[in-house]
């Protein structure tokens, strides 16, 4: 076990339990800090509770009182707690630092880091770094946003592995010393803006992969996206761009043919398995990281033939009757879903609704011309009903989830079509995550069969 030695706090606050706060609190307690925790949503009878208390903890659940903060010097919180959070407004009176527990992976994992962030395309790209260079025998770890908490698995990191990392905006809001040795930027556009309040702060939260970074650290953006180029020309790093539409990069591009890392060429396109041209950018970026981490032609081949996507993106369920079944329930934003259309030509009915943060979906209409039905449902069923009419869809009906959204594209479905979960809204409305929301499409789409 790895145990915290330049961490500079004794007394700590863990804000929050979940994943990422309980690996948070095992850490530091396992590092011989003084530890206190408050979540208000655990009960005093979790198992949980009874073990960091059995640990040393102080453990406070069930409601946030302002004492939690008495001689605390650094808040480590739960990625998810906003900062008009009244503990954490207080705490910034008080000039106490906040952090989350990505900060205490990071000075465990010092340069051993490969980090992926981005509004989209976080996890594929994460995905396929880890699976080149699984496949290029080199030892990795792979945590983060994508599943196992980042600290818990840096706790265990062995010194001859790599830490593999999906980073959000709300992990990197909050950091101070975190400075991953190979960071990737895929792109930026608004999300979240519930969270952060205006895009400038999203932007800087995004941003901040690459606010430690030196000279000798690397950079693969991506030199299609404005901010993101923006971004780069600010920093120290070595610059490793990638493009779709750009030739001859110092970096990851292509041209009709194959894809290249710069002089050399990696595979064909037409052996990609991977399907949408969104999916080409974030095979280049992964071809950047796993080549800058010494990954073989051969491993990166190998995965790029077989790897079809990561579950819950644009993950293919079955056919059935000659009707295509996909499943995008990861499509948490409009983005995601326009990416996800424009990856089929065929007539196709779109699945779509979720929670409403009090965005539009106008932006959506353009890329809704192969789409014959819309069936939609939660919270914004009301406004994506009125954008699917604007944009001359016949066919729209309500569900009342992704299930009865299933059943009722297979009724209205002829053979050829594809019938595309992709919500274009978070699941919190009625799931408790995305994944949730898109096991119950799977267990529809197979009850169909």
């Amino acid at each position: 076990m790895n145990r915290l030695t330049e961490f500079p706090y004794e007394n700590v606050l863990v804000l929050g339990l979940a994943k990422s706060g309980t690996a948070a609190a095992r850490l530091l307690l396992d590092s011989g800090k003084h530890v206190r925790i408050n979540d208000w949503k655990t009960n005093e009878t979790d198992p949980v509770v009874s073990e960091l208390k059995t640990m040393g903890a102080e453990v406070i659940v069930g409601s946030h009182p302002v004492s939690v903060l008495d001689n605390i010097e650094v808040i480590i919180k739960n990625p998810g707690i906003p900062y008009s959070n009244p503990i954490l407004e207080e705490a910034v009176n008080r000039g106490l630092p906040i952090l989350t527990e990505i900060e205490l992976a990071g000075l465990l994992a010092g340069n051993r880091m490969i980090c992926i962030t981005g509004s989209n395309g976080k996890t594929t790209t994460t995905t396929l770094i880890g699976e080149m260079l699984k496949n290029s025998n080199q030892s990795i770890q792979v945590a983060g946003n994508i599943g196992t908490a980042a600290s818990e698995i840096a706790n265990k990191l062995q010194e001859n592995e790599q830490l593999v990392l999906e980073l959000s905006s709300f992990q990197l809001m909050g950091i101070d010393k975190f400075n991953p040795h190979i960071a990737v930027l895929l792109n930026i556009f608004e999300a979240h803006l519930d969270f952060h309040g205006t895009f400038d702060n999203y932007m800087e939260a995004k941003a901040n992969i690459v606010k430690n970074h030196k000279a000798t650290d690397y950079f693969i953006y991506n030199a299609d996206d404005a901010i993101v180029s923006k971004i780069a020309e600010s920093t120290p790093s070595i610059k490793v761009p990638f493009s779709i539409h750009e030739e001859q990069l110092d970096g990851a591009w292509m041209d009709e043919d194959a894809v290249y890392f710069k002089k050399e060429k990696i595979i064909n396109r037409k052996d990609i398995v991977l399907v949408g041209e969104h999916n080409l950018e974030n095979i280049m970026a992964a071809i950047c990281a796993a080549k800058l981490s010494h990954a073989s032609n051969e491993g990166i081949k190998k995965v790029l033939t077989s790897f079809a996507g990561v579950k819950h993106r644009l993950q293919f369920v079955e056919m059935i009757q000659g009707r295509f079944f996909y499943n995008d329930s990861k499509a948490t934003n409009m983005l995601a879903t326009e990416k996800a259309l424009a990856s089929f030509t065929k007539p196709t009915i779109l699945l779509a609704g979720g929670l409403d943060r009090g965005n539009e979906f106008t932006d959506l209409m353009p890329h809704l011309k192969q789409v014959k039905a819309m069936i939609v449902f939660g919270e914004t069923a009301n406004k994506l009903q009125k954008t699917a009419k604007e944009a001359g869809i016949k066919v729209i009906e309500h569900a009342e989830n992704v299930a009865d959204a299933a059943c009722k594209a297979f009724d209205i479905s002829e053979a050829g079509d594809v019938i595309l979960l992709s919500p274009a809204c978070a699941s919190w409305d009625q799931y408790k995550t995305f994944e949730q929301r898109g096991d119950m499409f799977i267990q529809a789409v197979h009850r169909l069969k």
